[in-house]
């Protein structure tokens, strides 16, 4: 195993070697959600969500509906619907132990993102899964988010990956497939023709039922 041998211990080491951030990137941040932001969360089509639990150990889910799939219901309240997936629940197991969510909201064809930061509960209120609703499957669960910081984030790291051009990727053809991915890590019995059947019949007619 790698054993790091110049570790940095302190914010002050890095603006020892570094520039102090731009005046612009010390005043960005807000407690609420703008204009500015809801017009973007209403853009975006996905997000991550990262989530941590009493010890320490992190959880990034990702997220993904038709644009305006969050609801913003206040300028301090998001609504994050819970849509069929692995039944796992890690992010809503760490909810459950801190309360606490940091989310990064992307809008497809722009580099910048915006980041909001806070807490976090799990509800059944029947009126806001109503309005998460899609094809009238209305979700079994929401994420609401009490907003303690939102900010725009720059676009560099999406410029930097090209990842609104397509063409300019490696291909993909050598990519294991999800099926072959989890039968080696969970060392599963199940035949690989009948579980990427499977995966593909969950990506085609499951999106929304269970």
């Amino acid at each position: 195993m790698y054993q790091p041998k110049d570790v940095v211990t302190s914010v002050a080491e890095i603006y020892a070697d570094q520039r102090l951030p731009y005046d612009s990137q010390t005043g960005k941040f807000i407690d609420h959600i703008d204009a500015h932001c809801q017009v973007w969360i209403e853009h975006s089509t996905f997000l991550t969500m990262a989530t941590v639990d009493k010890a320490g150990n992190m959880d990034v889910s990702p997220k993904g509906d038709p644009a305006g799939f969050v609801k913003v219901l206040d300028d301090k309240t998001l609504a994050i619907p819970d849509r069929p997936g692995n039944h796992r629940y890690d992010g809503f197991q760490n909810i459950f132990e801190t309360g606490r969510i940091g989310l990064v909201f992307l809008v497809p064809n722009r580099n910048e993102v915006v980041r909001v930061n806070g807490s976090a509960v799990v509800v059944r209120d029947r009126t806001v899964r109503e309005l998460c609703a899609i094809k009238g499957r209305v979700p079994d669960f929401a994420v609401i988010v009490q907003v303690e910081e939102a900010f725009y984030h720059c676009g560099k790291s999406i410029i930097r990956s090209r990842l609104w051009y397509p063409d300019d990727q490696l291909p993909v053809d050598a990519l294991p497939t999800y099926a072959e991915a989890l039968i080696a890590h969970g060392k599963l019995t199940e035949a690989y023709d009948d579980l990427a059947a499977r995966l593909q019949h969950n990506d085609e007619k499951r999106l929304y039922d269970e």
